[in-house]
């Protein structure tokens, strides 16, 4: 029998379940690039359903999503995009929506909690007089939950805070939601009502709800038609896609209602993680299914080496950077494998103490 495997990588590493390859290996499909798989059909219709948006559209990434979105909302070159400094949009995503789209990103400072402090965007937005000189702006970008803040929910609220900003200002606001149905969870609000004020949102669908392939773009009919001939032009039209379609409607039955148990597990191993002499986090700020940890400064043990000393023990986590490492949880961790996972951390720093008073001679 081979060893145990705990994997924190990401909530994109989760295998699809017995359910999802059966309903992959029945999946009624068609062309969708000519518009007639009925299974895909049959996402879109559900995902704009629960969104309380007017269409749908399947993509093959999160990445393609937002820069689709992007794209559409800012059709003229030279337009720009207000999203935070530490979004993933702004980070992660290749610098697309300026390479691609010849949008011009600019970025206000991202707080704590992942929101964007509402008085700092509406003083990031160009003047109109100015145009002859600037960037005209036409967009703004929220990320809900924030990943690089640990996984943080934006409150409805906030959101209609902002909603209602762009809409004085003749803006649209566009949510990278790759994990939104976390963040619905957590806050007990409706996908529906927590995307309300948006004009489009990207949903992962292989991050936290564990189908293996793709993403979905929401939005109006008009939105929506346009966001399909983008998708084209990126080489994102598929063929018979109601073959991951399939998984992914079968994830929004089966693992949505885990979600719960992955934040309460994830809350479970961060307030474990706390009592660790060595490492530093604050588990009251863990909302959903990620965990930051740092390792203290002064300690043997740097964050790579515990990386390393962890996969040894078949935990596998992310190095974030040089003091800090990430875990993610998913439906695939049960609430057993987060004891196990804080034995073996337990285990590394207290052989790491030992070490220390060894070499002291005390």
């Amino acid at each position: 029998m081979g060893m145990k495997i705990v994997d924190f990588r990401s909530d994109t590493v989760t295998k699809p379940t017995e359910t999802m390859r059966a309903a992959m290996a029945s999946a009624e499909v068609d062309d969708d690039v000519l518009g007639f798989d009925p299974t895909a059909f049959r996402l879109e219709a559900e995902m704009a359903r629960i969104s309380g948006k007017e269409a749908a559209l399947y993509v093959p990434s999160g990445t393609m999503a937002n820069l689709i979105s992007v794209l559409v909302h800012c059709e003229i070159r030279g337009s720009e995009a207000i999203m935070g400094d530490n979004c993933h949009i702004h980070v992660y995503e290749n610098g697309g929506i300026s390479m691609l789209g010849g949008v011009h990103p600019k970025t206000v400072k991202t707080n704590e909690d992942g929101t964007l402090d509402i008085d700092l965007i509406e003083a990031a937005i160009r003047d109109p007089r100015g145009e002859l000189v600037y960037p005209t702006t036409r967009l703004i970008c929220l990320e809900n939950t924030h990943a690089n803040t640990g996984g943080r929910c934006l409150p409805a609220e906030y959101i209609d805070k902002v909603g209602e900003l762009a809409k004085k200002h003749g803006l649209k606001l566009h949510i990278d939601g790759a994990r939104i149905f976390n963040a619905s969870v957590a806050l007990g609000v409706p996908l529906h009502r927590l995307v309300q004020a948006a004009d489009s949102v990207s949903i992962c669908l292989s991050k936290g709800l564990g189908a293996p392939v793709g993403s979905v773009i929401v939005g109006s009919k008009s939105f929506i038609a346009k966001a399909r001939r983008l998708r084209k032009t990126l080489g994102g039209g598929m063929r018979q896609i109601g073959i991951l379609c399939a998984a992914a409607l079968v994830a929004l039955q089966e693992t949505v209602p885990k979600l719960e148990e992955d934040h309460k597990n994830a809350k479970t191993l961060a307030e474990g993680l706390s009592k660790i002499k060595g490492l530093k986090l604050d588990a009251a700020k863990v909302e959903t299914n990620i965990i930051f940890i740092e390792v203290t400064e002064g300690s043997s043990i740097t964050a790579e080496k515990l990386c390393n000393n962890l996969a040894e023990q078949g935990v596998l986590t992310m190095l974030e950077s040089s003091t800090s490492i990430r875990v993610v949880l998913h439906h695939q961790i049960s609430a057993n494998d987060v004891q196990y996972t804080l034995s073996c951390f337990e285990k590394l720093f207290n052989q790491d103490v030992a070490g220390v008073t060894t070499e002291n001679g005390h």
